[in-house]
């Protein structure tokens, strides 16, 4: 039985790598987007902050979120290798639809 799982993430750029991040950030959309359990994995830009990306991921459960976030080789490598360009994450919400 679905769970429906959903995720939004607020990731903000350390200043004067944002274009570093963002093309960081969009090495993982595709991959993440094949990751078993997953409906929808979406990266956003806010308007009028070029720092802050936006991530809203749809999963088919709780644990196959889990799975992406921890056990993928793309999640893993850019753990590993661009974390150090997000200055902060702002927002980190797992979320259940009501409806």
């Amino acid at each position: 039985m679905s769970e429906d799982f959903f995720v939004l993430v607020v990731l903000v750029a350390k200043a004067g790598r944002e274009a570093e991040l963002k093309q960081k950030l969009e090495a993982v959309v595709e991959p993440s987007r094949r990751d078993a359990g997953n409906l929808r994995y979406e990266l956003f830009a806010q308007q009028d902050d070029p720092r802050r990306f936006i991530f809203v991921e749809h999963w088919e459960s709780p644990q196959a979120q889990e799975a992406h976030h921890t056990q993928t080789a793309h999640i893993r490598r850019f753990q590993e290798e661009s974390s150090d360009a997000v200055e902060r994450i702002e927002l980190f919400y797992r979320m259940k639809r009501l409806d």
